[in-house]
């Protein structure tokens, strides 16, 4: 079982090999190919009236005789793949972060995340992702980030999820299989309702470090005047967050 982000708001457009070869003139995939029996054996294939992207033939074990998959050498393999199980874990009161993402300059990343940081920035519209673990009644707070939509995916455990955006404020209730979306610029925040742990795929669209700013960092760098002009308080009232 796989979970796929693809790093576009277009409608995603695929061609796989067997469209490509049907919609090849037969003279011209022959000529490509060279194949024993010329064109005459490329008209031997017949296209299936299903999808073969997501179906297999009933008869696979007749038709496959042996199926092997050499591993491509490390050096390579760094560039496409990356163990997020095994990342470093970044902490926050609620729960725990894990990468795999672009940092400028490798700042704070070992030598495999580097590898791979470099690899996404080669990219262009690439995808940073995460998992978010949030304990059992812990919060991922109110934040918003500058330069990336956000789409998750629930893995485990239940939630509350909401979302404060120019024109909308919006809470809901998350579950296992549910598909959750923060755009860029609007500040929203995750909460454990559940026993479990609530555990997230979380998937960013840019190939960039991505930028955040969370609640507790601009209340906490905006003056207390400013602040009391804001909300009608006593400046020293402000000590107190």
């Amino acid at each position: 079982l796989f979970l796929l982000f693809f790093s576009t708001h277009e409608e995603l457009k695929t061609l796989d090999v067997d469209d490509v070869f049907f919609s090849t003139p037969e003279d011209i995939a022959a000529r490509a190919l060279q194949p024993q029996g010329g064109v005459d054996f490329i008209r031997t294939f017949q296209k299936q009236t299903e999808d073969q992207a997501v179906n297999l033939p009933p008869n696979l074990q007749e038709l496959v005789q042996n199926a092997s998959y050499v591993q491509s050498p490390d050096r390579l393999v760094w560039r496409y793949f990356y163990n997020l199980k095994g990342s470093a874990e970044y902490p926050f009161p609620g729960g725990i972060f894990q990468w795999a993402r672009y940092r400028i300059n490798g700042t704070g990343l070992n030598e495999t995340e580097k590898i791979f940081s470099e690899s996404l920035n080669k990219h262009e519209n690439t995808l940073t992702l995460a998992t978010l673990r949030i304990f059992s009644n812990g919060l991922g707070q109110p934040h918003f980030h500058f330069n990336a939509n956000e789409m998750g995916y629930v893995i485990s455990g239940c939630g509350k999820a909401g979302v404060v955006a120019s024109d909308v404020t919006a809470s809901f209730n998350i579950d296992i299989g549910d598909v959750i979306f923060f755009p860029v610029g609007s500040q929203h925040y995750i909460k454990s309702v559940c026993d479990e742990d609530l555990l997230l795929i979380l998937a960013y669209s840019t190939g960039n470090q991505l930028e955040t700013l969370r609640m507790n960092d601009y209340f906490h760098k905006t003056a207390d005047h400013i602040l009391a002009q804001l909300f009608f308080k006593e400046q020293n009232e402000f000590k107190k967050i």
